[in-house]
């Protein structure tokens, strides 16, 4: 509305703007009570006055405060809410997770869980027999180390040693004398006598240490256990406990890393064997043969065609290997058969025609 040209102390234009508006109303008698006031007040009222503004000024700020202190717990209390609500949210989940669980372990889980279990028990076996076989390596290992480490006359002496406690030849021996085989002293050299072979006292002769010559018959071939016989030239007769269809010969000497003497002039050398049969002897020629030393076992073929079976050998030695003083024999063994071989059958060169 447009304002009245009407005075302000004018009662009637007062009384419209009342009217009209209740809130001038109220300013116009705040303006009469002050003006009430300005005329009542006296000097003595000022301290108060003050003092009721500053009361005024207090009440404001702690009615401020309070309303911050107002906001700040509504704030705490919304985001403590939200942390019940969360931590209620998980318990609820905690309890109803192991029911779910329980559900999920069904027939389809299990089966592969068990072929895993066994899987692992199985890589835990092999591990410990991969962990077995890993010390075994190192303990073979070790020994060919050690084996490296030898010197080439211990690993000589290593053979020979095998040599002297096995029997390679792989055939019946038929002079054995634990068997039954003899010498037949008529028919062979005469013993080697050497002045070191004697034990005197006072001129005595106590015993004689040179060996016989049935000790080629035994399998203990040592240094000095063998027969020696004067020279290069000698024979030595053998008798068969029973006749035999003689097929071989082996002869045997010491190797020369185990001999006394450092050499091999005491081995025989060229020799010639014969099969004896009947009274008086008859003698069969079965072959002539070179020995060579360095193989210390050596076995010869006799030339028995047609098949003959004999009760005696005879091994005649015409050479050795340069000892003029004498020769020695070690062992001499005696191969065949009892029964007489399977004779083969002729072939025909010419083939048949169709």
């Amino acid at each position: 509305m447009p304002r009245s040209s009407r005075s302000p102390g004018d009662p009637g234009a007062l009384l419209e703007d009342v009217a009209h508006n209740p809130r001038p109303r109220r300013i116009a008698q705040r303006g009469r009570n002050t003006s009430r006031m300005a005329e009542d007040t006296s000097p003595n009222m000022t301290w108060f006055t003050c003092f009721a503004c500053s009361l005024r000024t207090q009440a404001q700020q702690v009615l401020f405060n309070t309303c911050r202190c107002k906001l700040l717990c509504q704030k705490l209390m919304e985001k403590t809410g939200i942390l019940l609500l969360c931590a209620f949210g998980f318990w609820m989940f905690s309890i109803h997770l192991p029911s779910k669980m329980k559900v999920w372990q069904d027939d389809s889980i299990n089966g592969p869980l068990q072929s895993l279990r066994l899987y692992q028990e199985k890589v835990r076996h092999h591990s410990g027999e991969i962990q077995d076989l890993r010390g075994s390596m190192n303990q073979l290992i070790a020994k060919l180390q050690e084996m490296e480490a030898m010197s080439d006359e211990q690993k000589m002496a290593q053979k020979i040693m095998k040599m002297i406690h096995g029997d390679y030849i792989e055939k019946p021996d038929f002079a054995l004398k634990s068997i039954g085989a003899s010498i037949d002293f008529e028919h062979t050299s005469v013993t080697y006598n050497h002045e070191k072979a004697h034990s005197y006292w006072n001129w005595i002769q106590l015993w004689n240490y040179a060996q016989p010559p049935d000790v080629i018959l035994e399998p203990n071939v040592t240094p000095g256990n063998c027969w020696a016989f004067e020279g290069d030239r000698g024979q030595v007769t053998i008798q068969l406990a029973q006749k035999v269809y003689l097929s071989n010969l082996t002869l045997q000497h010491i190797p020369k890393t185990i001999s006394l003497s450092g050499s091999l002039d005491t081995a025989p050398k060229d020799f010639v064997i014969y099969g004896m049969e009947g009274s008086p002897k008859e003698e069969v020629f079965l072959g002539a043969f070179q020995f060579q030393p360095e193989n210390i076992i050596q076995m010869f073929p006799l030339q028995n065609q047609p098949a003959r079976a004999f009760s005696a050998v005879k091994v005649k030695i015409s050479s050795n290997w340069g000892n003029p003083g004498f020769t020695c024999l070690y062992r001499v063994r005696v191969h065949g058969s009892v029964a007489p071989p399977r004779e083969q059958p002729h072939q025909n060169p010419y083939p048949k025609r169709d």
